[in-house]
């Protein structure tokens, strides 16, 4: 586990969330008045939620967590950014929707919690998540501790053949470090993809908030291919119950992407392939 690693990426992560909060709007409103962040390709992997207990790791600054206490659900969310978990907080009780948010290293969380009695029957992360991992059977191992009999795990990422590609759609990053060194340095530190996503979806037209924002901290990212995932999960004692691949994405990372209805797909140019994958796996019953 590589804990310095995480640490910087605090850094990066704390400067990169300040700026895409100040693209998004009176959030608070967008809430009450009934507004939710998730998609449909988790919606169906999550199943029911009304009454559930849910974790989501990897939060960051609770939209998505929000939207899941909406659904009926109680929900604990834990982010190692500091600035995410503070907005997190403001989010929650300006929109009226009770949540808890806890600012941690996802492992020593999943550590303390395994030692506690409570237990959650969904753990949840999603979109751009696996990636800040630098341990993955270490991750899922303290999934496992912490999910209750027939409780399930949850993810929806973007899927690793994806991001193999480079900004001129060139491949450029490892699928996988295959048991090998597995770590990219990013110097520009995470970036101010929201921004991006806005002028990708309204081309010409200003962005509000943060313009041109530089990360002074350079940020670490991990390799995993899906079969380094699947594994992890396996070795942790889950059952695997559904593992999807989709051809298209709710979110674009890469310039010249097709918007498509309310999904981006590659350039024309290209052959489909799977822009993200889905599992939900489950704690058998004792």
């Amino acid at each position: 586990m590589r804990r310095d690693l995480h640490e910087a990426n605090r850094w990066s992560w704390n400067a990169a969330t300040a700026a895409h909060n100040t693209h998004k709007g009176d959030q608070a409103h967008f809430f009450r008045e009934g507004g939710s962040t998730l998609h449909r390709e988790e919606l169906e992997l999550l199943g029911d939620l009304p009454a559930r207990s849910v974790l989501h790791l990897q939060c960051n600054s609770g939209q998505d967590t929000l939207s899941l206490a909406r659904l009926g659900a109680t929900v604990t969310g834990v982010d190692i950014s500091d600035t995410a978990i503070e907005f997190a907080r403001q989010l929650s009780a300006e929109a009226g929707i009770p949540a808890t948010f806890h600012r941690a290293d996802v492992y020593d969380w999943l550590a303390e919690a395994a030692e506690r009695p409570e237990r959650y029957d969904v753990v949840f992360s999603s979109y751009g998540a696996l990636c800040w991992l630098s341990d993955l059977k270490r991750w899922a191992a303290g999934i496992a501790a912490v999910l209750a009999p027939g409780g399930r795990l949850v993810v929806v990422d973007f899927h690793p053949v994806w991001m193999m590609f480079d900004d001129d759609w060139a491949l450029r990053y490892p699928y996988s470090g295959f048991d090998e060194d597995n770590v990219l340095l990013a110097d520009e530190g995470v970036g101010d993809y929201v921004a991006f996503e806005l002028r990708a979806r309204v081309p010409g037209q200003p962005v509000p908030g943060v313009e041109s924002f530089q990360n002074p901290h350079p940020a670490y990212e991990f390799c995993w291919g899906l079969g380094d995932i699947v594994t992890a999960i396996l070795d942790a004692g889950l059952r695997l119950e559904a593992l999807r691949e989709y051809p298209a994405s709710p979110y674009t990372l890469r310039p010249g992407m097709r918007l498509v209805g309310d999904r981006w797909y590659p350039p024309e140019a290209f052959p489909p392939m799977p822009l993200l994958f889905g599992i939900r796996a489950v704690r058998l019953p004792q």
